[in-house]
């Protein structure tokens, strides 16, 4: 009978907010199974290079945000070169059935999604998983300040989206 580790225990009581973290970077469920998934998988793959006492946490959300940023650069590249799959997927579907939204926190997780990516990224660290300042400054490797702007701005035109609503 396989024991899991410490530090498999840690990163499986992270789940949730890595699942959570995934779907605000992506703005897509499938995307966020995919980019969880992967985060694990690196994180299980790179056990020897996180150091014991530090936060696994922080340690993780960086791998997902750098395998975010690198899937959406290849996204990119390849929307450059091909038509994307929902536009011949979507033809003849009526959207207005997947406007309305029946709870506030799917408004908000609507209203998310049209913030700038830097916004967001802020926005769920710091509102939706709690960080301070300080950490998600060290997470992005930003200046203090520049996390409190975002914060701000995002905060803001997220109280805008959502009281339009």
């Amino acid at each position: 009978m396989d024991q899991s580790s410490p530090f498999e225990d840690q990163l499986a009581a992270l789940l949730p907010r890595l699942r959570r973290f995934a779907h605000a970077l992506s703005r897509d469920p499938t995307d966020a199974d995919d980019l969880t998934q992967a985060t694990l998988e690196r994180a299980l793959h790179s056990k020897a290079q996180w150091q014991p006492g530090t936060r696994l946490d922080s340690w993780c959300y960086r791998i997902m945000r750098n395998l975010w940023i690198d899937t959406a650069r290849s996204r990119s590249r390849r929307l450059a070169r091909e038509a994307p799959e929902e536009k011949g997927l979507n033809i003849g579907q009526d959207p207005r059935p997947g406007i309305e939204a029946a709870v506030d926190l799917r408004r908000v997780m609507a209203a998310m999604t049209q913030l700038p990516d830097k916004q967001r990224e802020v926005v769920a660290l710091i509102l939706v998983e709690g960080f301070g300042y300080r950490e998600v400054s060290e997470m992005l490797g930003l200046p203090i300040g520049t996390v409190s702007s975002r914060l701000v701005r995002g905060r803001t035109a997220l109280l805008a989206m959502v009281g339009e609503q």
